[in-house]
């Protein structure tokens, strides 16, 4: 069991440890969260906890159970992101969609219409796939953003544990402050107990939303883009190969000479400089980035951005971040990666 289910939900439910046991959902297990970055050699990067899409979708799964008790909307977070392709949020920087990263959701009811172990289990406790294919239906599992939504708080509590920003305890304290509280359109939302809680949840996740962003993310996911579309053009891989498993898109491209030439620079890529025009030569970028924040809120005092000028001004300077520079790999660097093959 990942070591956040428990603090999630005491007992896991049997529709939904049926409902992870389908195929569909196992295919998860191999599909990491951090969306390639971790197969780099950049500093930090290679060392990152193990966090599966498996893993945080069975966590968002258990915050709205734990909070709403509701078969429909738990199911509903499970499946969130069980047509999520291989290296996930890469295939939106394939087709041009980085700064909404939606592309990805587009198979979702039809992979579970589709899956007959996975309609099984639905009727068995009379659920059907529109009741489970859209978590937008469901506040609690998913809102505006930066609202704080199970998704949101599942990927933050589970990066701040991958990357080493925050130990169990404090995490544990996020988690046991949040109840339900009603946002300023009445709806239901998750919800801080005490402003101080909510104002240090606040700057945590920022931590995790500049990793996002940084120079290293965008140019580890545009490269890896750039890869798997060279490797399509060339029929190394199809469109349907990205919802394989990871380590199956990569011994497919590994069976090809030129793909696993680039698949191995790509594995070595440690250092990414900044320049103000583009270079002649090397790999170079220039890409702006989807700024995920949250606001959350305080029970009968409002959102954070209102009540702490540090955390609004922390928040307006993120929202500020700059995207204009080119970011990349030199000739040098990228020939030296070759040597390194």
């Amino acid at each position: 069991m990942n070591t956040l289910w428990s603090l999630y939900h005491p007992a896991m439910p049997p529709f939904l440890r049926e409902l992870a046991a389908t195929p569909p959902m196992a295919r998860l297990r191999q599909v990491g969260m951090n969306c390639g970055c971790e197969y780099t050699a950049f500093p930090g990067f290679s060392g990152w906890l193990p966090y599966s899409r498996f893993d945080h979708s069975l966590g968002v799964a258990l915050i709205v159970w734990h909070f709403t008790g509701d078969i429909r909307q738990s199911a509903a977070g499970l499946l969130h992101d069980v047509a999520t392709p291989a290296f996930a949020h890469v295939v939106d920087f394939l087709h041009g969609d980085y700064l909404r990263q939606e592309s990805t959701e587009g198979r979702t009811a039809e992979l579970i219409d589709a899956s007959p172990e996975l309609q099984a289990v639905l009727r068995r406790y009379r659920l059907t796939t529109e009741d489970v294919a859209d978590y937008r239906r469901y506040p609690i599992a998913d809102n505006d953003s930066p609202h704080l939504s199970a998704d949101r708080l599942e990927y933050t509590l589970g990066d701040l544990r991958c990357y080493g920003f925050a130990g169990a305890d404090v995490i544990r304290a996020f988690y046991e402050d949040l109840t339900v509280w009603r946002d300023e359109a009445g709806r239901p939302e998750l919800a801080f107990r005490t402003r101080e809680t909510a104002c240090a949840f606040a700057s945590a996740a920022l931590s995790v939303s500049r990793v996002y962003v940084a120079d290293e993310d965008r140019f580890a996911m545009q490269a890896l883009a750039d890869l798997l579309r060279d490797a399509a053009a060339r029929n190394v891989l199809t469109e349907d190969d990205l919802y394989l498993t990871e380590p199956l898109v990569i011994q497919k491209l590994e069976a090809d000479p030129a793909s696993a030439a680039r698949w191995r620079r790509f594995r070595c890529f440690r250092r990414v400089e900044r320049r103000a025009n583009r270079p002649e030569d090397g790999i170079w970028y220039r890409i702006p980035a989807k700024l995920r924040y949250i606001d959350p809120l305080v029970v009968g005092q409002g959102r954070v951005s209102r009540l702490d000028g540090g955390v609004r001004r922390t928040q307006e300077a993120f929202l500020a971040t700059d995207f204009t520079r080119w970011i990349g790999v030199p000739e040098e660097a990228d020939h030296k990666n070759d040597g390194q093959l």
